[in-house]
This record gives structure tokens, C-alpha cells and sequence, in this order.
């Protein structure tokens, strides 16, 4: 690893982005996206009681679904870099703990993903890590709960206020393979 300037860094040996996994929202799903999500769902509960306990399954189903698409199990992968909109990354940490994946909780909002990939290349090319996922998930209906007005209040919602995304995505990272590959990163 390699500092360039003040901000970049270069990394020796490219990181290879192994395999990547996505579950979106209905209203992502409506959007001209969808066929780029590995799975849609149709409802914000997924069958769960709570928008809280959905985003918990959201997440863990995206990084099931990420280590079975990269034929790797659960045990060869070195650490977790995940988070979420909730207070303690709760539905990171409740959705992911039976993996027994070593954990790092990441908030950084809507750079939460971008962030874990930066710590989990440099877990890589530090030669700490083989493989590593990298994961976010945010859910519309509990974002609303924690940041703006609870829809249980009613509040009529102005027509140029922000929309967060449900779902997640998931990328694991490795120290091997054919790309795409992370060469460089820069942290503002």
C-alpha cells in the first residue's frame, strides 16, 4: 500500500471484486433498475413484524445469497464490514450474527458501503484478510422512523423530501481472482 497525495492511496496488489449481491424495495423495484437486482421484494415487511426485523432479514439474506453466489462458504471468509441507518447498526448486527464472521460495525450514512470496501481492501493488501464482504442495507419506513417523521404519525410528506432506499448490497472482496479489481482508493 502506497499513499499518493494526501487523500489516495495505491494499492500493490489490485483487490478482485469476487462477487456482488443485491435485494431491493418495492419501489426500487419499480424503478428502471430492477433487472439489476438479484431479488425484488413486494412488500416493506417481508413477512416480518417490523420494518426493523425486515431490514435485519434484508441484510442477512443479501450476504447469504453473496457467499453462495461466490461458492465460498461462511468460514473462508476473514471479516465483515457492515452497517446501516439504525442506532448500533442493529439490523447489521442482529442480521449477521449467525454467521460468526469476525464484525465491523460501519455508519457512515449513504458512504457506509463505499467505506466498508476502503477498510476491507486495506484488511486485504495489509495482508490481514483473504476474503472479505462488504455490506449496507437501509430500509424507507425505519430511516423515517430514526431520521424524519414516523409514518405512524401521518405526517404528509413534502414532495421534494428525500426517499431512502430499501434494500441492500453486498460485495465480497478477495486477494485473488480475475476482477474487477480496486487499484486505488481516495477518502475525502
Amino acid at each position: 500500500m502506497k499513499k499518493l497525495g494526501s487523500q489516495s492511496v495505491h494499492f500493490d496488489n489490485p483487490i478482485n471484486i469476487l462477487e456482488t449481491a443485491s435485494i431491493a424495495g418495492p419501489k426500487e423495484a419499480d424503478g428502471p433498475l430492477a433487472k439489476y437486482f438479484d431479488k425484488c421484494l413486494e412488500d416493506e415487511f417481508w413477512g416480518e413484524k417490523t420494518w426493523e426485523k425486515a431490514e435485519s432479514k434484508i441484510i442477512k439474506e443479501t450476504v447469504n445469497m453473496n457467499i453462495a453466489k461466490s461458492k465460498l462458504s461462511s468460514e473462508q471468509i476473514d471479516f465483515c464490514f457492515a452497517g446501516d441507518l439504525l442506532n448500533q447498526c442493529i439490523s447489521s448486527n442482529f442480521g449477521l450474527r449467525e454467521l460468526n464472521i469476525p464484525f465491523f460495525g460501519v455508519f457512515g450514512a449513504c458512504s457506509t458501503f463505499v467505506e466498508s470496501i476502503c477498510l476491507g481492501t486495506s484488511f486485504i493488501d495489509g495482508g490481514a484478510a483473504e476474503h472479505v464482504i462488504c455490506t449496507s442495507s437501509s430500509h424507507f419506513c425505519s430511516a423515517e422512523k430514526q431520521f424524519r417523521f414516523p409514518l405512524e404519525l401521518g405526517t404528509q410528506r413534502p414532495p421534494t423530501s428525500q426517499w431512502t432506499v430499501t434494500g441492500s448490497g453486498s460485495a465480497i472482496i478477495s486477494k485473488s481472482g480475475n476482477g474487477p479489481y480496486i487499484k486505488n482508493m481516495t477518502v475525502r
